[in-house]
C-alpha cells in the first residue's frame, strides 16, 4: 500500500508563512495528479489546491492568491507554500497522489498547521 509523507507542518501566527512537502514514493508520478485538502475540527475536509498530472492548478475560493502549489517530478514531491496564513488555516493538512485513469487514489497520514497568536 502506498502512503504519502508530508511534513512542514507546526504552529505559525497569523500573517507568517510555511511550506508543506509531501514525498510519494513508489508510483509512477508523473501519471498522478496531486494536491493537499484540509479538515479542520468539526469540519468537512476541503479541497485547498490541486496540480494536475497535464499541468493545471486550482485552488480553493479561500486560499487563492495566498496560497501556491508546486511539484518536482523529478523528486516526487508536491509542495505547498501558504503566506498570509490566518487563524481560519488552522487544520490538518492532508497530500493526496490521484491516478484518474486507473481509479487510484493514496493519502498521507496529515500534518497539523496552527495558525495562532
Amino acid at each position: 500500500q502506498v502512503q504519502l509523507v508530508e511534513s512542514g507542518g507546526g504552529l505559525v501566527q497569523p500573517g507568517g508563512s510555511l511550506r508543506l512537502s509531501c514525498v510519494a514514493p513508489g508510483i509512477i508520478f508523473t501519471y498522478y495528479d496531486m494536491g493537499w485538502y484540509r479538515q479542520a475540527a468539526g469540519k468537512e475536509r476541503e479541497l485547498v489546491a490541486e496540480s494536475t498530472s497535464g499541468g493545471r492548478t486550482n485552488y480553493g475560493e479561500s486560499v487563492k492568491g495566498r496560497f501556491t502549489i508546486s511539484r518536482d517530478n523529478e523528486q516526487n514531491t508536491v509542495y505547498l507554500q501558504m503566506n498570509s496564513l490566518k487563524p481560519d488555516d488552522t487544520a490538518v493538512y492532508y497530500c493526496y497522489a490521484r491516478y484518474r485513469l486507473a481509479g487510484i487514489d493514496h493519502w498521507g497520514k496529515g500534518t497539523p498547521v496552527t495558525v495562532s497568536s
